[in-house]
């Protein structure tokens, strides 16, 4: 295992002053974290670049589950990413793991370079990134023959509140125009869905009609303990038409 502290230029636009206090109070929601990575397993490859990857959270999962041969993890925001150097410094892990403080476009022409990657993974990330056709389009040019993206981001524009102003989202998407962006980008569909139907309740309640902008880590513990192990056996038989987040995976093409 190598952490490399390796500049990707100028840290970032969007993102480079993002605190990353959103990260801190999902790093309890392990379950939540397990149900994504499920859907994703099947589809990994060996290489994998997570694209913000904060303090570490989805990588230590990745790794706990030997999923990859190396990791690339990129994260722009300074304070995000001095506490994920000295984490990954910390690890005991066989996986050639390399850390690039920047945004993926800074970053990626350094990651392919080195090893060209076969998976790159946005765990509610790509909300915050402006023009994220811009972004998809420089996935697909750094992926190798064949790899994929791995997207996870918030859901549904009516949901949009003063919570996602504060931590910089730009947008929730729907299904249809996530697959549509990728698309575009060229891709190919292999796997899209709505996910965590019953969140959309207490998310509107909180965010929308309350106004809130703050995500207490005690509330997220609670939901992940209690409620994601049913919502998770729930939707992995039944199709959801709406959901707080859209998953999906593609291809290139």
């Amino acid at each position: 295992m190598t952490g490399n502290r390796s500049s990707a230029g100028d840290p970032g636009k969007e993102t480079h002053g993002y605190p990353g206090k959103e990260l801190e109070a999902m790093s309890g929601a392990s379950n939540y974290h397990r149900w994504i990575l499920e859907i994703f397993k099947p589809y990994l490859g060996k290489h994998l670049v997570e694209v913000g990857a904060g303090i570490g959270s989805f990588s230590d999962l990745i790794l706990k589950h030997h999923l990859c041969e190396s990791l690339s993890l990129v994260e722009p925001s300074d304070s995000m990413y001095d506490r994920l150097a000295i984490h990954v410094q910390e690890l005991n892990t066989n996986v050639q793991i390399d850390t690039y403080h920047g945004t993926f476009i800074e970053a990626a022409p350094l990651i392919k370079g080195r090893r060209v990657p076969d998976s790159i993974l946005y765990v509610n990330v790509l909300e915050h990134i402006g023009d994220d056709e811009r972004e998809l389009n420089a996935v697909r040019q750094t992926l190798s023959e064949g790899g994929r993206v791995f997207i996870f981001v918030p859901a549904l524009n009516w949901l949009f509140g003063n919570f996602d102003a504060r931590v910089g989202h730009f947008r929730r998407y729907s299904k249809v125009e996530l697959e549509g962006k990728l698309r575009k980008a060229g891709f190919k569909i292999l796997q899209s869905s709505y996910f965590d139907f019953p969140g959309i309740g207490p998310w509107w309640v909180k965010y929308c009609l309350l106004k809130s902008d703050t995500m207490e880590s005690g509330a997220v513990r609670f939901y992940d303990r209690f409620i994601v192990p049913t919502v998770r056996r729930i939707e992995s038989v039944v199709t959801m038409p709406l959901g707080k987040n859209v998953i999906a995976i593609a291809e290139k093409r």
